[in-house]
């Protein structure tokens, strides 16, 4: 033993039948090669000249990479080195137990029963309960020659390929299986979060020794039930990544028959406005949910505070007087006020609230070092700006580092769902709850949602709002959730393609016509078809007499015509597309080629072209007779007008360049350098039939043959204005 205490670490770990390159690997790891060190110590106690053989060593290795309680270490090496532990099923139980039973004492009986010491397997036992379809079984080791003969040979049953479908689970696996709803991915990811009451089994999870009992009374509460929340910032409005956000808290609570708030994170009262608030309420019910309650982080303000005040007197926090600029940079200088007295600090930290200093001149801050390095993060700021909801009945603000996990435990929050870049705040999330005694929710991290071609950053957007670059947050070339409304987009199909890109740990960035693809698949079936002619030429059709005038009735769907219908006058005198008709050499309209005309039932062919000075046609003169009485069927049908209203119609394509209009590697300028020219066209004196001129805002159509369409506010009685939303076809050249 003393030999063993004595050997370099490099040759102690290969000892035990760890590879050089292994040994090598956990000694850069110093909390593994302690844990290590220490198990093999204990062990080689135990087991005395016979020493630590591969067998063991291999066992030992697997524990101490994956024990998060050290104080089981010793515990779990004994049952190891007693042979009591003697395979990875039985070690992963072990693990699995202890990590469910964080608390003193450990029933034993209850452990090696569950962990199967002392349980042999016959072969007969085998052959009369099981029958394994694999090589290698999921949960056993290797199975033995034995095994495999007592079990036969594989059946074609067994080789069957089974169906499979794609969904991405919060434990960063992807499983596959066909044909899942979003509801059913979202039920999914319940197979791998923790199941409410049970926080401590989470990788990470800090346990204290009121974790039980917090956790007992927390289940008392909640009746078990799944608790999530949506927390936004009311400082700007909601774009395609919040969309992901609202699906997967919202939705993994509806799959889970559980419940979701609405919570505003309102602790920046500068930079909130009543108009975000609404907006964010309003584009969670737009995408189909109901929160179960809306709630503010300032309605905690008092308790916050009351919290803050405990966590000071703790010694867990303190008053410090540095300077933002001072704390920016990579490596601030530590405060030197950190081990400034409890007593002192809640003295002065009742100045701050009584309005005592200035802002900037102290700062309530924490001392915990986050995992991305961050030191002592702050707390509680002074900001002599009035309040939203509670006017200036506070000068002092909590942070969000501060708030955020706080108000997740006065809620009861079961899973504190966020993206990846809070996982650096993980550590601090825990800490924060442990320090105080209460509630420990848990945090889970998930990838965010990007999209090419854009910007979403509020600051950004502001500024291209500020250059006139687009008119306001709903603009219907960015990809806030307002925008995407007022271009037509429905709520179902950004739902849609949020079930599609899956809830996924990596970060996702998407190419906008996927969802564009999704906004087509919904529109073909829930938009009516209308006809609109955008740049209108006149056709007279000369063998028709003057006043007559006919109703044609065209089918809402025409794929299925007991979907409704309306109809549209027949007149004399109609309007095509001026790109419908050629002189020559075409597939349309020329004074060689008659065409039919949709839904009306005739064909007309061209007797006269009446041209201006510029030589451009302006009015075609045609004869017209019934598609049943022409000599041949028409090589093409073109969409027309009869007596139609004029409307406005705006075309939108995207409103960058570059696929990454904010990497300076792509676009040097900077953002505001790489605007499209051409990502608005607006043709103010397009023709439009009658049958939309009822249309409320928002209702959206199908102008056939020229795209899927939606009314925008913007339109008065006189006048229709139309967005439009998508082409009817993906265009090749933006894939």
């Amino acid at each position: 033993l003393a030999s063993l205490q004595m050997a370099d670490p490099l040759t102690l770990f290969t000892s035990i039948g760890l590879s050089e390159q292994k040994a090598k690997e956990t000694l850069k790891n110093d909390a593994l090669c302690s844990a290590l060190k220490d198990a093999i110590t204990q062990a080689q106690r135990v087991l005395g000249a016979a020493g630590v053989d591969k067998a063991t060593g291999t066992l030992l290795y697997t524990m101490t990479s994956r024990l998060r309680d050290p104080k089981r270490l010793g515990f779990l090496t004994d049952h190891i080195a007693q042979r009591k532990i003697c395979t990875e099923l039985q070690l992963a139980a072990a693990l699995e137990f202890v990590k469910s039973h964080p608390q003193d004492p450990i029933n034993q009986q209850e452990f090696e029963s569950l962990c199967g010491v002392g349980v042999v397997i016959t072969p007969e036992q085998i052959e009369d309960k099981i029958y394994c379809t694999s090589d290698v079984c999921l949960y056993c080791d290797p199975v033995p020659s034995q095994v495999l003969h007592l079990l036969g040979p594989k059946t074609e049953a067994d080789l069957e390929k089974k169906p499979k479908v794609t969904f991405h689970t919060a434990q960063h696996r992807e499983i596959k299986i066909e044909g899942r709803s979003l509801m059913d991915e979202l039920r999914g990811v319940a197979l791998n979060f923790h199941k409410p009451g049970e926080n401590y089994k989470t990788e990470g999870y800090v346990v204290t020794p009121k974790t039980m009992d917090l956790l007992k009374q927390h289940l008392e509460f909640t009746g078990g039930q799944i608790r999530t929340r949506f927390p936004p910032e009311p400082n700007g409005i909601l774009h395609i990544g919040h969309a992901k956000a609202i699906n997967f808290n919202f939705g993994y609570a509806k799959a889970n028959d559980g419940i979701c708030y609405l919570r505003y994170d309102d602790t920046n009262p500068e930079k909130e406005e009543e108009k975000y608030f609404t907006a964010i309420k309003d584009m969670v019910e737009w995408l189909g949910y109901k929160p179960y309650e809306i709630t503010h982080a300032s309605d905690n303000f008092q308790r916050l505070y009351d919290l803050a005040v405990d966590l000071i007197r703790r010694g867990h926090a303190y008053v410090c007087h540095q300077r933002g600029e001072e704390l920016k940079g990579h490596n601030p200088p530590p405060s030197p006020w950190r081990e400034r007295p409890a007593e002192e600090s809640l003295v002065l930290f009742d100045r701050m609230r009584r309005g005592l200093f200035a802002e900037g001149e102290a700062t309530v801050r924490m001392k915990i070092v986050m995992e991305d390095g961050k030191m002592d993060p702050v707390a509680y700021r002074i900001k002599y700006t009035a309040h939203h909801r509670t006017g200036d009945a506070w000068c002092i603000y909590p942070t969000y580092d501060y708030t955020h996990c706080l108000c997740d435990s006065i809620e009861n929050i079961t899973h504190s769902l966020c993206t990846k870049e809070f996982q650096a705040r993980r550590s601090s999330y825990f800490w924060l709850c442990n320090a105080l005694d209460v509630y420990c929710p848990v945090q889970w991290e998930y990838g965010r949602l990007n999209l090419t071609y854009t910007v979403v950053s509020k600051r950004k957007i502001i500024k291209l709002v500020e250059e006139g670059t687009v008119r306001d947050w709903d603009d219907p070339r960015l990809f806030t959730l307002t925008a995407l409304r007022r271009r037509g987009f429905p709520s179902e199909a950004i739902n849609n393609f949020c079930a599609k890109v899956g809830v996924t740990v990596a970060q996702a960035t998407m190419e906008p016509h996927m969802l564009e693809s999704c906004v087509r698949d919904v529109l073909n079936d829930h938009a009516p078809r209308a006809m609109a002619v955008l740049e209108p030429l006149k056709v007279t059709i000369a063998n028709l007499p003057e006043g007559i005038r006919n109703d044609v009735r065209v089918p809402d769907f025409p794929a299925n015509e007991f979907m409704g219908s309306h109809v549209i006058p027949f007149t004399r005198t109609i309007f095509i597309e001026q790109s419908d008709f050629r002189e020559k050499g075409y597939k349309r309209l020329t004074p060689d080629q008659p065409v039919g005309l949709r839904h009306a039932g005739y064909v007309i062919s061209v007797q006269k072209v009446i041209k201006d000075a510029q030589g451009r046609a302006v009015e075609l003169e045609v004869h017209c007779c019934s598609s049943n009485e022409a000599a041949e069927k028409p090589k093409a049908f073109i969409h027309w007008v009869s007596e139609p209203q004029k409307c406005e119609i705006r075309l939108y394509e995207r409103l960058f360049l570059h696929k990454n209009p904010e990497d300076p590697s792509e676009v040097p300028g900077g953002f505001l350098s790489d605007i499209n020219p051409n990502s608005l066209q607006v043709i103010d004196s397009a023709l439009v039939d009658i049958s939309v001129s009822k249309a409320k805002v928002f209702d959206k159509f199908q102008f056939e043959r020229v795209g899927y369409f939606a009314l925008d506010p913007d339109s008065t009685a006189d006048k229709l204005v139309f967005n439009r939303t998508v082409t009817l076809k993906e265009d090749p050249g933006k894939m």
